[in-house]
């Protein structure tokens, strides 16, 4: 089976859940550790708009930035080391692999923590962004893990709403929702 390579400049759903649906977050200091392996290796090549992480899964939307947009500088790499042609599913892979290890590390534990290859969606356009974007913020609502969305810890939908400072394209997802009204409306009537 031949895996879809990400592409520059396009929208992106990016799941994966614990090997055989195991849990991948243990303990409240794995989330946030996840959360900052995803701004060290996923940032240099891609915007993110949104998250959710649950006990045995991830779900993100991300737009792959234009590859004159890299800025090589941001990467692992040394200046001599850096790629002839990237590929940002290398960066993914870089990245899961970083928590995992970490995990293993931490819990004593050996192995694959995560399914793999990682599943990616292209988004096509604005209106399955918009979807997309509502579909993974209602995740721990339609798993019943709490009442409302804005409850939930571990999403990007509070901080999209605050106004903290956030490595979340939040101007541009409201921007997608015609302002902060909008995106609360729209999550609390889908």
């Amino acid at each position: 089976m031949q895996i879809e390579k990400i592409e520059f400049g396009r929208f992106y759903h990016i799941f994966n859940k614990g090997n055989n649906s195991e849990d991948i977050f243990f303990e409240e200091e794995n989330y946030r550790y996840f959360l900052k392996l995803l701004a060290k290796y996923i940032l240099p090549v891609s915007e993110i708009y949104c998250y959710c992480l649950l006990r045995n899964r991830f779900h993100l939307v991300v737009r792959i930035k234009e590859k004159e947009d890299l800025v090589y500088a941001d990467f692992t790499y040394s200046t001599v080391d850096k790629p002839k042609d990237f590929d940002a599913s290398r960066q993914f892979s870089h990245f899961f692999n970083a928590y995992t290890l970490a995990i293993n590390k931490r819990y004593r534990r050996s192995g694959s923590l995560l399914e793999k290859p990682f599943e990616r969606k292209l988004i096509l356009d604005d209106n399955q962004l918009k979807q997309t974007i509502l579909h993974i913020h209602h995740i721990p609502l339609i798993n019943e893990i709490v009442e409302n969305t804005e409850d939930y810890k571990w999403s990007s939908y509070r901080t999209i709403l605050s106004n903290t400072p956030t490595k979340i394209q939040r101007r541009k997802v409201l921007e997608y929702f015609d302002g902060k009204e909008n995106f609360i409306f729209c999550h609390q009537n889908s």
